[in-house]
């Protein structure tokens, strides 16, 4: 909300929704930079039709001979209509479009780099648009189309024919996006619409009826070339006869390979069997070295032996033979002998075995007979196995070989019968051109032209109308912005809106600057509204509040709590913990209420105060806003005393200013 008194305002009221402004004009340049650089442009291709009258437009007889060129119209009857309606014709169109599928289906791929990524951009544009075909089909807002009837509808848009009153010559205009294309599809147009025309009048039945069998013979001789491929393709083979002997060749090879590879098992296993049972009858180990020495028992023995020869020699020194001592020694003499005579006098002390090589030997060519016999019994499996397969697929062979030979008498009749039919057409098509010199009176005075020259878009017109399109868009956004927008920007108007006297309206000092003289006076104009009469008698209670939080609510009280220290008197800024909940005579209380819809505690603190004052943020509040927190205010308390515009900015640069001010 916005009151326009001049073009300061006016001004004012750009550089408010100048980013919106700024968006529109750069959109709507950069649209007309697109549409001069980027979009595709359009040529056109022109040609011209002579029409003579003729079998179709006369009622006489055909003569054969020369007919006059220029002939006067029958001002009942306009024949050239009819021709413009055959030429633009679904037949004719239909042709034509098939015929452009077919060639642009052959084009070899664009060369170059932007070419290149230019087809490939149209080509993943034309497979989002058949996405939104088909969703749009599936739910049942659009009828499915082919290709071909899409692309009759636009060359249908593309062409023109037209012809002045009274004259015969009819004037024939398509327009594409490339200039040989245009002329290439209005060559065949024209080709197309005369054949057609001649086809009509001629009564060309035996040509479609030669063209029809040819294709017919053509499907046949197909179909059964692909039967026939089919089977060659079942058997793995180019003939019956190749494979056949191909699997008797191979099928004799593996079964000579079985026979000697049975015979080799069959030796294998036996020399396997007869080595096993001379291996069980040879020992594991044998001797290879052996120490023997004397047995420790015996040892002793012979010592002991010999210490009582030594005291019966040392006795017998000093007593005789059959004194008691020497007796005793004589018998124990002999017990010992005796003793050592029973032990043994050697014994084995160490042994040392080594394994049969002769053994070893046999097992390790049973082994190796044994993975010889395994690997023989696999190849075995393998060749029967594959003489299994080989043995079938001859079967199958030999019963698809009447089929085959069925199908290549077929295939050969075919191709004969294609070749007369053939023949015969050539025939009639020679009639064909024969009868069109006579009946055809559409002569084309004017070749389908080549106009490298587009004829939309006009480039340098978009290019020259960019910029004064941009500013007139701008403006328009900024007036149809200017009606929705309900922000409140100053204090114009909003006694009027609202029904509430408007205390002050305070300047942004953050976006302006600071403090200067201009946010001081609006200070002064709040002091100025105060009954600053009765603060001496009863005090003063002032509530301040806003519908949202964070709108200046305590940035205003406190530069009115220094305003009113200032001039003398006191002032107390809301009610701390134990203080009355009034102003006391000769004092002024402010009290911040701040978040009005959102928070109960405001209610509370204003039901205390004498005067309440709405604070209402520029530029950020709208005018829904401030009724709705006046009604609330109205209805609790029966009355709002004031409102004060806080962060109100004049958007126009001082600079601007300065500059209209000369």
């Amino acid at each position: 909300m916005i009151d326009i008194r001049s073009f300061r305002d006016l001004l004012r009221l750009f550089y408010i929704f100048r980013r919106e402004f700024l968006v529109a004009f750069g959109l709507t340049v950069l649209i007309a930079l697109g549409v001069a650089f980027l979009m595709p442009p359009k040529y056109a291709s022109e040609a011209r039709l002579l029409i003579k009258p003729g079998r179709e437009n006369l009622t006489v007889p055909l003569d054969a001979g020369d007919r006059q060129t220029m002939f006067s119209q029958v001002s009942q009857r306009d024949p050239i209509i009819d021709e413009e309606k055959m030429l633009t014709g679904r037949p004719v169109i239909n042709q034509v479009a098939r015929l452009y599928l077919v060639e642009m289906a052959n084009q070899p791929p664009p060369q170059g780099i932007w070419k290149t990524v230019k087809f490939h951009v149209k080509k993943v544009a034309l497979a989002v648009l058949e996405a939104l075909r088909w969703v749009t089909n599936k739910l049942g807002l659009t009828e499915l189309q082919s290709p071909e009837e899409r692309l009759a509808a636009k060359l249908e848009d593309k062409f023109v024919a037209t012809h002045g009153p009274g004259s015969n010559v009819m004037e024939l205009r398509f327009v594409w996006d490339d200039p040989l294309v245009a002329q290439r599809i209005m060559q065949t147009w024209v080709k197309v619409y005369m054949d057609e025309r001649t086809t009509v009048l001629g009564r060309k039945g035996l040509v479609v009826f030669y063209e029809g069998k040819v294709r017919d013979a053509d499907q046949q001789i197909e179909s059964a070339k692909a039967l026939w491929r089919a089977r060659l393709e079942k058997i793995q083979g180019v003939s019956a006869s190749e494979r056949i002997e191909a699997l008797t060749k191979r099928l004799n090879e593996l079964r000579t390979r079985r026979a000697e590879i049975l015979a080799e098992k069959d030796a294998t296993q036996q020399g396997l069997e007869y080595a096993s049972n001379r291996a069980k009858t040879l020992p594991r180990e044998v001797v290879a070295e052996r120490e023997l020495g004397y047995g420790p028992t015996w040892l002793a023995l012979s010592n002991q032996l010999s210490d009582l020869k030594r005291q019966r020699a040392e006795a017998l020194r000093v007593y005789k033979e059959s004194a008691p001592l020497v007796v005793s020694l004589n018998e124990s003499i002999a017990a010992m002998e005796k003793q050592v005579r029973a032990e043994e006098h050697s014994v084995q002390r160490s042994e040392r075995r080594t394994p049969n090589e002769l053994g070893a030997t046999i097992e390790r060519n049973q082994l190796e007979k044994s993975v010889r016999l395994r690997e023989l019994l696999t190849f075995s499996s393998v060749y029967d196995k594959e003489i299994t397969e080989l043995e079938a697929a001859r079967r199958q062979v030999l019963e698809s070989e009447p089929e085959l030979a069925r199908l290549e008498q077929a295939l050969a009749v075919a191709e004969k019968g294609r070749l007369l039919y053939l023949d015969s057409l050539e025939k009639a098509r020679i009639d064909q051109a024969l009868d069109e010199s006579r009946i055809n009176n559409i002569s084309q005075i004017e070749q389908a032209t080549f106009n490298p020259s587009r004829v939309s878009p006009k480039s340098l017109l978009l290019l020259a109308l960019a910029v004064p399109a941009g500013l007139m868009v701008g403006l328009l956004v900024i007036y149809l912005r200017s009606l929705v927008d309900q922000r409140i920007h100053d204090g114009g108007r909003v006694e009027q809106r609202f029904g509430v006297p408007l205390w002050s309206t305070i300047k942004d000092i953050v976006g302006g600057g600071g403090e200067d003289n201009e946010f001081h006076a609006s200070l002064y104009r709040i002091y100025g509204m105060l009954p600053l009469d009765r603060v001496a008698e009863k005090g003063l209670t002032v509530g301040l509040t806003s519908s949202r939080p964070k709108e200046g609510v305590s940035f205003i009280a406190q530069r009115l709590r220094t305003l009113l220290q200032a001039q003398g008197l006191s002032v107390r800024l809301n009610v701390a913990e134990g203080e009355p909940d009034r102003a006391q005579p000769g004092e002024v209380l402010l009290v911040e209420a701040a978040g009005l819809l959102s928070n109960r505690e405001a209610f509370v603190r204003l039901s205390r105060a004498d005067l309440i004052v709405l604070v209402v943020e520029a530029r950020a509040s709208t005018v829904p806003v401030v009724e709705n927190a006046l009604g609330v205010l109205r209805t609790a308390f029966h009355k709002v005393d004031g409102v004060i515009i806080n962060r109100r900015r004049f958007e126009v640069p001082p600079h601007v200013l300065r500059w209209l001010q000369r």
